[in-house]
């Protein structure tokens, strides 16, 4: 296996932000015609910094090193990787469906289409694969299987 490093995190997309600016100008319009200009103020200041705060959370750490890869908050080592498949639109929405096996251990993202499903050869874990949304799929599945 070829060492590799990779680091990879999935931020909001604009579309994302749109929405949710546009609803928190809908809730600080509401907050203004009911009880005032400055508690319209407050409500959309404590707003725009939740939204901050969120931003910067929520998004899904994935990071590869020579020895462990980590997935949010989980972390399995390398030797435990058995292969990786980077999936399509389609093919991750049919994984994450249908295809669904209820012992993988998932960590997905809504505003990320695409994947990777990574194989588990564990013999004391009974996860059979990890399912991990992220937009450099191709990219994190090259690294995994040790073409990069």
């Amino acid at each position: 296996m070829k060492e590799s490093s990779i680091h990879l995190r999935d931020p909001w997309p604009i579309w994302l932000w749109c929405f949710l600016l546009f609803l928190t100008a809908s809730l600080s319009l509401a907050v203004e015609a009911a009880i005032g200009n400055r508690f319209a103020w407050i409500t959309f200041l404590i707003q725009l910094l939740l939204l901050g705060w969120a931003s910067l959370r929520t998004p899904l750490e994935i990071s590869l090193d020579d020895h462990h890869l980590r997935v949010g908050p989980a972390t399995i080592e390398r030797r435990f990787l058995k292969e990786a498949v980077a999936l399509s639109a389609n093919e991750m929405a049919l994984t994450r469906g249908r295809n669904i096996d209820p012992r993988s251990w998932m960590a997905l993202r809504f505003w990320v289409s695409t994947g990777v499903k990574i194989v588990i050869a564990d013999p004391q874990d009974p996860t059979p694969y990890w399912l991990v949304s992220t937009k450099k799929a191709t990219a994190l599945a090259a690294a995994l299987n040790g073409l990069e």
